[in-house]
């Protein structure tokens, strides 16, 4: 275990990101004044790193040897003050952890889910794109390539919400998000709250039923608003038999005008829950964009990762969905899987290039706590998950053999190689709701077990509502959430 002490709150989120970053293949835990003193004794005996924090800067004690750093005003660059000491601070760290390691991060010292964040609002600002760079660069130590990447997705981002009207809470428009929290098995790497479809069907139709009820408070609520978006997610939509797809997305056009939405998505996810029936169904309810997620191509890794279907099923199920008449289908892939180096990268990408999906999410592998993988890891060791600069390179030549260009971005923690999730698509087939959720500039009424609803207002404020995550729960109290989402909605 790798123990960091830090003798002020409000850094420990920053440090432990930044120190997990480097040292990946430890467990860290960042000890505060704040905690339990019998928490503190016993992790003080394991302590590696010390960090001193003053009004004149800080001090790092790291395997015997002492670093320090001066904060200088001149660093607060028009900033708040404290905001500017904490990113003078997280530069100091970054640069010391570098220097101690040797490695380089391509994201550098940034630790937020939206990197694109800050290429975003200094175009908003009006500057141009080599100040931008040079922020990325001097501010936060990002390479130049991924600098790059975040104006060049900033600008697509840009313009793709202009498209739903006017700035900060997109005040006339929504989006609507139904949650299916079912799916076929629970894959190694997941920690989405999803329930196993065999044990739940008896339990379906009843959250359906609830399902509706939810949507139908929310289509009166937001009668006067415009809707501009759907998605179905998950889970896996397509554990719900054919029959039910049609009356949930009936229900769903019986109630909204869904004259005005410009994009219609059903995650249909894993080949093993898609027929041909399913996909009528959907096609039938003027559902425009769906996926078939193969994640890899490689039936070993398919086998590891406990996704049933096998890589010749996945092609089945885009090609049926290619003939039933979909024509804006993505595909996602995750780079970093056990076992999997740039052999087996080039072997899914090539295989994927030439199904010629419309979009690519290529998402870089992230251990998470509550996932089985955590407990992989912990029995393989972290060097067999081998996500690197060389397989991000040939995910993205991949996505340009077919035509597709970066559209969204974001990050997560414990992400294998510090690198990102992204989002590619052909012209004209850029997922609108992918944009929408990720930069939080427009409400999202979310309904379902586990999904979460946010209200968006005009000043940027923006306000959350949660369901509760299990099933029986939901459907038992389901009075109660059409209670919270009111308080939200009409506030």
């Amino acid at each position: 275990m790798f123990v960091v002490e830090v003798d002020r709150e409000n850094y420990e989120y920053d440090v432990h990101s930044l120190v997990k970053a480097f040292y990946p293949e430890e467990q860290v835990s960042v000890l505060i004044p704040e905690m339990r003193e019998e928490k503190k004794e016993q992790l003080r005996k394991l302590s590696r790193m010390r960090i001193r924090l003053s009004e004149e800067g800080a001090e790092i004690l790291l395997d015997g040897k002492e670093y320090r750093w001066e904060w200088q005003d001149a660093e607060q660059g028009g900033e708040g003050r404290e905001k500017a000491r904490k990113d003078g601070f997280k530069r100091f760290l970054y640069r010391t952890l570098k220097e101690v390691t040797g490695r380089v991060l391509p994201w550098g010292n940034l630790t937020g889910i939206r990197p694109t964040k800050i290429a975003f609002q200094m175009l908003e600002e009006g500057k141009g794109n080599q100040e931008i760079l040079e922020r990325y660069r001097v501010r936060h130590d990002v390479t130049r390539e991924k600098a790059e990447l975040a104006v060049e997705i900033a600008g697509r981002e840009r313009a793709l919400l202009a498209s739903v009207g006017p700035g900060g809470g997109q005040e006339e428009g929504y989006s609507l998000y139904v949650g299916i929290p079912f799916c076929p098995t629970t894959c190694l790497y997941c920690s989405f709250t999803s329930y196993p479809v065999s044990v739940y069907r008896k339990d379906m139709d009843s959250y359906i039923d609830c399902l509706i009820r939810e949507i139908a408070y929310a289509a009166e609520r937001y009668r006067d608003r415009r809707l501009d978006s759907v998605y179905i997610g998950g889970g896996t939509p397509t554990t719900l038999e054919a029959g039910q797809l049609e009356r949930l997305l009936a229900s769903v056009r019986e109630r909204f005008d869904c004259s005005t939405v410009k994009e219609f998505t059903v995650e249909a996810g894993r080949a093993d829950s898609i027929t041909k029936e399913k996909l009528q169904a959907l096609y039938r309810q003027g559902v425009g964009r769906i996926s078939v997620n193969p994640q890899t191509m490689n039936q070993n890794t398919l086998d590891i990762i406990g996704r049933k279907a096998s890589a010749e099923q996945v092609e089945a199920a885009f090609y049926l969905a290619r003939e039933v008449g979909f024509d804006n289908i993505n595909m996602d892939l995750i780079l970093g899987l056990p076992g999997e180096g740039e052999r087996e990268v080039q072997h899914t990408l090539d295989r994927v290039v030439e199904m010629a999906p419309d979009s690519l999410t290529v998402h870089s592998l992230a251990v998470k706590r509550a996932s089985r993988l955590n407990q992989w890891v912990q029995e393989n060791g972290v060097s067999m998950l081998q996500n690197t600069d060389g397989t991000m390179r040939i995910a993205a030549e991949g996505a340009r053999r077919l035509g597709m260009v970066p559209y969204y971005l974001y990050r997560q923690k414990n992400m294998s190689g510090n690198f990102e999730n992204v989002g590619y698509a052909r012209d004209g087939k850029l997922g609108l709701y992918n944009v929408l959720i990720m930069e939080e500039k427009q409400t999202i009424v979310a309904c379902g077990a586990g999904s979460i609803s946010k209200r968006v207002y005009p000043d940027g404020l923006i306000k959350r509502s949660e369901n509760v995550k299990d099933v029986s729960q939901y459907i038992e109290r389901i009075g109660e959430m059409i209670e919270r989402k009111r308080v939200l909605l009409e506030d």
